[in-house]
């Protein structure tokens, strides 16, 4: 053979391999039974997300944006909020910018204490938030700054166990909203705010104990008022309590097709106790709640993509916000939704359905300031390398846009843990932030998460107290400045107010 031909053959082939290279699809070429691979440009460009991560210098940085690094003076402190309101990726989205979008529901957050009053927050989620898992966190820091205690709302059978509380259930039926095959459903619709009842005929009870949980917070051991939440009870029925050594007088009620909130209040905080029922009704959830204050239940939906709301009975939904003195409603869902997720227009009918529920939820809590989570990052294996799920920047991008347009704040977890591969290096992590399945946290990682929230909502309470101080024109007059103005001179008679110190609660 000519040297020639010899050479054309050479390029020949090293053309072929390159054109296979660049075109050949990441994920392989399913021929039958078979998929063939090929080394590509596609899984090369995806290679080496997931070490380009550091999880450590990515939490130090999240901890650090929170921080008032010259906050002696309020005019340093607003300097502070009005970056932070602008530029901290870690902050909260808010629907049009409108940095008192939170101000109310701050304002009967403080005077719940005084007054005596339960303010509740609803969170509900999918299995990221099972055992009570990131909603303690949160409830804890809330509970430290505006009162109240104990684990809250719980259902009338827990079939998961949780960090918060022990608790058992005899003679009751649970129905189920979602699930597996293995729950029942009820021949109606009355499953109530937990997406679960608790069918109680002739006699049953529930009994719930002091957790004792290594993970389990201060504030979730202090009971000291239990509740209950039914509807559509007969005629007679009653409810009684007996806590440690005291037997509270018990409740009996007349026959109601409505929902009902039956509670006693303790002389002191107890370990443990048993409610009994008598006669027929549908029991929705309990409460174990302390002092006056700020109440978190948590409501874990595993496998849920948070498209079920609208299945619920609107009346009973909102007779029964209506009874619990909700004000804040928590909605975090997409990661269960990502694997049926081809493209672009998958993501937006999801949008439309996301859309439905909200303004479902809306109806139901009308008095409620509404926020959603996004999904964590997701590790996938592609060529056998684990990276993030393709679609899931864009799904959280469109979930913070959507949430934005119907007037709900959007806190983006993505991008809190790190953005595209970071689930590899959270597992990946010494003691490890997330499990095997590249999708759940572990405790540790779901405490990093929640300390994260936390300390995300509580900057905008830090800047709520301080335009108490500041008149409102003010604020607004230095929220809208461009930084690049900060180092001209304002009058001396707009700067006085604000060279005052400013100290947090």
């Amino acid at each position: 053979m000519k040297p020639i031909r010899t050479l054309l053959f050479i390029f020949s082939v090293i053309a072929l391999l390159v054109t296979g290279w660049v075109f050949f699809p990441a994920e392989g070429l399913a021929v039958g039974r078979f998929t063939l691979r090929f080394p590509s440009l596609a899984a090369d460009q995806n290679e080496g997300k997931a070490e380009d991560v550091d999880v450590d210098a990515v939490m130090s940085s999240v901890k650090k944006s929170f921080e008032m690094t010259c906050s002696e003076t309020m005019y340093d402190s607003l300097v502070f909020f009005r970056d932070y309101l602008k530029e901290n990726p870690n902050r909260i989205y808010l629907p049009n910018d409108d940095y008192t979008f939170f101000d109310t529901l701050f304002a009967q957050f403080e005077r719940a204490k005084r007054e005596g009053k339960v303010y509740r927050v609803m969170h509900y989620g999918d299995s990221q938030i099972e055992m009570d898992r990131i909603s303690s966190v949160l409830r804890q820091k809330l509970q430290e700054l505006f009162g109240g205690s104990g684990p809250n709302m719980i259902p009338a059978i827990q079939t998961v166990a949780t960090i918060s509380v022990s608790q058992h259930a005899s003679g009751l039926c649970r129905y189920t909203l979602y699930g597996d095959s293995t729950t029942r459903r009820a021949g109606h619709n009355r499953y109530g705010v937990m997406m679960q009842f608790g069918q109680a005929t002739g006699q049953g009870s529930i009994t719930f104990s002091r957790t004792n949980h290594s993970q389990a917070f201060p504030k979730a051991k202090q009971i000291s008022s239990v509740s209950v939440l039914l509807g559509r009870n007969t005629q007679g029925f009653t409810a009684s309590l007996r806590c440690d050594t005291m037997v509270m007088e018990a409740k009996v009620l007349d026959a109601n097709d409505s929902v009902s909130l039956v509670s006693w209040m303790l002389p002191a905080e107890v370990r443990k106790g048993t409610i009994s029922f008598k006669g027929n009704a549908e029991v929705y959830a309990v409460l174990l709640d302390g002092e006056a204050g700020v109440a978190l239940d948590n409501v874990a939906l595993r496998g849920c993509s948070g498209t079920i709301f609208t299945r619920l009975n609107e009346s009973v939904m909102r007779q029964s916000f209506d009874q619990l003195d909700t004000r804040l409603v928590i909605m975090q869902f997409g990661g269960n939704r990502m694997p049926s997720i081809a493209g672009s227009k998958n993501i937006a009918s999801y949008m439309k359905e996301l859309e439905k529920q909200i303004a479902f939820m809306k109806r139901v809590a009308p008095q409620s300031t509404f926020m959603f989570i996004g999904p964590a990052d997701m590790g996938k294996s592609y060529n056998g390398k684990m990276g993030t799920w393709r679609g899931l920047p864009e799904l959280n991008d469109s979930l913070r846009a959507m949430a934005l347009r119907n007037d709900v704040a959007y806190w983006d977890m993505f991008h809190v843990m790190g953005g595209e591969g970071s689930m590899v290096q959270w597992v990946k992590h010494s003691p490890p932030l997330a499990g095997p399945d590249y999708v759940h946290f572990t405790f540790r990682g779901a405490q990093e998460i929640g300390s994260s929230l936390a300390k995300s909502f509580t900057t905008y309470y830090d800047f709520y107290q301080l335009r108490q101080r500041v008149p409102n024109q003010e604020v607004i007059d230095f929220v809208n400045r461009d930084k690049s103005e900060d180092s001209l001179r304002m009058p001396y008679w707009r700067l006085a107010p604000f060279y005052k110190p400013f100290e947090t609660k």
